[in-house]
């Protein structure tokens, strides 16, 4: 049986921070994964204190794990080994998931990212909303907390609108001032909810067609398994007689850990190599 090579990928977001540990020896394995809500906490402590409970539930020490890398805000983490841009590890993440991936749609707190990659996992090429943009998930998680809904509700109740109301607003401001009208204006909850979801689906079906995007679609990020935004997605998309196919992953969320984990393992045995070659110089 081949020894485990542990690889550690940790994602520090604006809202959350994401931890995996994997197996890259042979054909690599997503061993255990872990997400805390930063809150008001300090991001450093509480990604080291992630790191601890980790390695302490499957009885690792530090010196056991051959790299951890960190995306996103990686500063934050004291004990990385290397930093990976979030392009990159959402690319090697969604291609973990789909190996036949060719688009990934990273939607993230506060911007999408539409990214092109190649068989390789490779970023060719890539495009993303402004951060003023009402497409975000900070944008829908405030509104479903103005709403009464937490962000694990929004998907489902968009399933059940029957006559969907979509903001006219780009500006993040302009379309929740839109939505509190909605509500004075006794719209239903349902109806909000999706078209929030229609309009966000417009501008991303949008941001694919700038990037001229190839199928399949890989949804990554917080918001990949909102039914509600996929189903307003496949809707735009058949309106506009596009023929993309999106495809989401129950670990979409991780993407980001997951691909820093995978590249991590790579960077490892690339530096093994180089000290074999070295040493036999």
């Amino acid at each position: 049986m081949e020894t485990p090579i542990y690889t550690m990928g940790i994602d520090v977001g604006s809202n959350f921070i994401k931890l995996v540990l994997m197996d890259y020896s042979d054909d690599p394995k997503l061993l255990d994964k872990q997400t805390e809500k930063i809150r008001k906490r300090n991001p450093t402590q509480l990604a080291d204190e992630m790191i601890n409970s980790m390695l302490e539930k499957q009885n690792l020490k530090y010196e056991d794990v051959a790299y951890l890398a960190s995306t996103g805000e990686g500063d934050l983490v004291k004990r990385k080994r290397g930093h990976f841009y979030g392009m990159t590890t959402h690319a090697r993440g969604a291609n973990f998931f789909y190996p036949d991936a060719r688009t990934v749609l990273d939607l993230g707190a506060f911007y999408v990212r539409a990214i092109k990659i190649t068989d390789g996992a490779r970023v060719q090429d890539y495009k993303m909303t402004g951060q003023c943009a009402s497409g975000s998930g900070q944008f829908v998680e405030n509104i479903s907390r103005y709403l009464g809904l937490s962000i694990e509700e929004v998907g489902e109740v968009s399933l059940q609108s029957n006559d969907p109301e979509v903001s006219s607003g780009i500006c993040a401001v302009l379309a929740e001032t839109d939505v509190i009208n909605m509500v004075s204006r006794g719209i239903s909850t349902p109806n909000i909810i999706k078209g929030i979801h229609l309009s966000i689906a417009s501008r991303v079906i949008k941001l694919l067609s700038s990037l001229r995007a190839e199928s399949p679609i890989i949804l990554t990020g917080g918001m990949a398994m909102n039914k509600g935004l996929i189903q307003a997605m496949e809707e735009q998309l058949k309106e506009t007689g596009k023929a993309f196919e999106i495809k989401s992953h129950p670990d979409s969320s991780y993407a980001g850990a997951i691909g820093a984990a995978l590249w991590g393992g790579y960077r490892h045995l690339k530096l093994l190599e180089k000290k074999l070659v070295i040493s036999e110089a």
